[in-house]
């Protein structure tokens, strides 16, 4: 039967169970899984992992895919971005249907495999160690700000030779001074004339936030202290998004633990915690949970965790907002992966709608930059070409504004609009930057 009338459901992790890392039984689940994809073929136009994967069947002596190599299986993984899609907008197969098809964590678990065999590459570990890198390029920002801009002539060549970082993507730019370090001289006192006085919200600054664009946080913090909300700002550390990434799921865990325990005091003291980031809100809200299942301060963490724009609409619809100014613009809304996976609905739609006059337009592919996994020369014409589509439907009305919640899917989005010969954007930043400006704050 192609389909279930339950509603998806996700399984834990068993990541700490030896016969998850079983390579023969890995196999045999690749196996079963992409013979169920080879027979569906929804999933076609998501992302490159699935075209590989049909056209290497296709190409296979009896068009089977018992025909398929070990290489074969694994250049299906390495095309993946874990970007979720597949399994939240085209599955029908997905768990509690009993095919129990959950794609994205077959590729993890394959990736956890290789991680365990020390398959990792060195510049994947590396670059997943994002609090020392932020930390560093903070402290020589003027330097590394040079040293990886895409017209370097000097240095990105041979970053793209030693790291295997193409020359041409973009690397986001380091702060001079952290945002964290910045929050007791920028946080305003909670308007007590605001309808939300009285709440109280943390923003978790994830790495790229506190490291590289606190343009999103700043903004953050102003329109919720204008409603009247009172804010603070940490950095535990980071999320390990990079690390999930990787397969590195003992790492993950620690992350989770560490983080979980930093916040559940606040927590516990009526604090609603708001990670800046699409991605650090996917792995508090649903990612840590499946892996540490059975802790309780991941479990509380995840319960009082909100995406920035299902925070400011659930703020609108608990307490009201302050006037808000007309703004006769249009926005072009790119709705990034991990805000859709974490099934909530196309909430940075509904906050722009809060602006009388605002004519916002959603966009509902993916950029194709897949975290860190685009800046590598074996992927970024791939990242490119994942991107056309959201690019092209982004600059289809000539709108105003172009906004995304990833930020690192808004400099993709840039270079990839240029690369369909249209002229990109100054800024594509967060939506909750178009309601600061709304807010004329």
């Amino acid at each position: 039967m192609e389909g279930s009338l339950e509603a998806p459901t996700r399984h834990t992790i068993p990541w700490q169970d030896e016969a998850w890392y079983d390579e023969a039984a890995l196999e045999a689940e690749l196996r079963r899984v992409y013979d169920i994809c080879h027979g569906c073929r929804r999933c076609f136009n998501l992302c490159d992992s699935f075209p590989i994967l049909f056209d290497a069947i296709d190409e296979s002596p009896n068009e089977e895919v018992d025909d398929l190599t070990p290489v074969q299986l694994k250049a299906v993984v390495d095309a993946c971005t874990l970007c979720d899609m597949c399994f939240m907008t085209k599955c029908p197969y997905v768990p509690p249907h009993s095919f129990d098809l959950d794609f994205p964590h077959l590729m993890l678990r394959h990736r956890a495999v290789e991680h365990r065999k020390g398959q990792t590459s060195f510049a994947d570990r590396q670059l997943s160690e994002m609090d020392r890198n932020g930390r560093l390029g903070s402290m020589v920002a003027g330097f590394a700000n040079w040293a990886t801009k895409p017209d370097n002539t000097l240095t990105r060549p041979l970053m793209e030779q030693v790291a295997g970082i193409d020359r041409r993507a973009h690397l986001p730019p380091f702060l001079d001074v952290p945002l964290v370090n910045k929050a007791a001289g920028i946080i305003p006192a909670p308007n007590p004339d605001g309808p939300a006085f009285g709440k109280k919200a943390v923003i978790y600054a994830g790495c790229h936030d506190n490291f590289n664009d606190d343009t999103p946080g700043l903004a953050l913090v102003k329109v919720l202290a204008h409603n009247g909300v009172q804010v603070r700002i940490e950095h535990p550390d980071c999320c390990a998004m990079p690390k999930f990434e990787n397969g590195d799921l003992p790492a993950v865990s620690s992350a989770a633990q560490r983080i979980s325990s930093f916040f559940a005091p606040m927590v516990e003291d009526g604090w609603d915690v708001v990670p800046l980031t699409t991605s650090c809100a996917l792995m508090l809200k649903f990612e840590w949970p499946l892996i540490e299942p059975g802790n309780e301060t991941v479990k509380l963490l995840s319960q009082h965790t909100f995406d920035v724009s299902e925070y400011v609409v659930a703020l609108a619809k608990d307490t009201g907002l302050a006037p808000i100014e007309p703004m006769g613009k249009s926005i072009a809304v790119h709705f990034a992966c991990h805000a859709r996976a974490q099934n909530m609905g196309p909430k940075a739609m509904e906050m722009l709608r809060l602006i009388p006059e605002a004519k916002p337009a959603l966009t509902e592919r993916c950029s194709g930059h897949g975290g860190k996994w685009g800046i590598f020369k074996e992927n970024f014409d791939r990242a490119v070409k994942v991107g056309k589509p959201a690019a092209r439907n982004l600059i289809k009305g000539e709108s105003d504004l172009i906004v995304s919640e990833c930020p690192l899917a808004g400099p993709h989005l840039q270079q990839v609009i240029a690369s369909t010969g249209a002229e990109p954007p100054a800024r594509i930043g967060h939506p909750i930057e178009v309601l600061a400006l709304a807010y004329g704050l």
